[in-house]
């Protein structure tokens, strides 16, 4: 099973069919990552910086990596608020990146107004692709791991305790998920709960079951509001009964 391409937004997927682009893109992870495209998207608005014959329409990493600095220099340049994640995302192959580096492209060359980088939280991984699968379906912790980190950013940043960190964030990812599928189904993983957790079980129960607000106290507590019954004897009775009382 394949993992879906986002969609993008109808506003953004006209504008960009509206540029009239040598390579119609279908697949934006792989089209958009040497930055060929996002060349010719900027030289439409920018024709006398951005010339197209400049950049490389290559699949290797020495030709990505080329177009994005000439890229990068530019937009920093013009001052355009694009995030260095969307970037490396991009440049990487992460799932969405592509689809949110169009999207903030689109945004800053025709001044609409989309979500911004601070709106959601950056995450290129395949976690929300995993959680559509069911139990036994899902990828293991070294799958993972494969499926998040790709062959070009070892070789861009060959540094062993960078990717370690990056593998480390993977596996507590996959972790906290894999804790998430046994709250959600103990008894595929044989939980069972324990005291605490069935006492609190219960007592939910017992609220849920039974409403005491309409039920007055008498009957809930009759140990404690019900009076005790106290028996007095008279003083006169009680020396009568001393009187006729035998003597030893």
């Amino acid at each position: 099973m394949a993992l879906r391409q986002p969609e993008l937004p109808r506003p953004v997927l006209r504008w960009l069919l509206s540029l009239g682009l040598s390579v119609s893109p279908r697949n934006y992870r792989r089209d958009f990552s040497n930055g060929y495209l996002v060349a010719e998207i900027l030289s439409r608005r920018f024709p006398a910086h951005i010339q197209p014959d400049a950049y490389r329409n290559g699949c290797s990493l020495a030709a990505k990596l080329s177009n994005w600095s000439q890229l990068r220099r530019f937009l920093a340049k013009q001052e355009f608020d694009i995030a260095q994640e969307l970037i490396e995302g991009t440049i990487h192959c992460k799932p969405g990146a592509a689809e949110s580096l169009l999207r903030q492209l689109c945004a800053a060359l025709t001044g609409s107004r989309t979500e911004s980088l601070q709106d959601w939280q950056v995450d290129f991984t395949d976690s929300c692709y995993q959680t559509q699968l069911p139990v036994a379906a899902r990828a293991t912790t070294s799958t993972a791991i494969k499926s998040n980190i790709r062959l070009t950013e070892v070789l861009v940043e060959p540094s062993i305790c960078i990717n370690r960190q990056k593998a480390i964030a993977i596996i507590n990812m996959h972790m906290g998920m894999r804790m998430r599928e046994r709250e959600e189904n103990p008894r595929r993983f044989n939980i069972k709960p324990c005291f605490g957790q069935r006492v609190v079980h219960h007592l939910n129960c017992i609220t849920a079951c039974m409403n005491t607000d309409s039920i007055p106290k008498e009957h809930l507590l009759p140990h404690i509001h019900q009076k005790p019954e106290k028996k007095y004897v008279h003083s006169k009775e009680l020396q009568g009964k001393q009187l006729t009382a035998p003597l030893p």
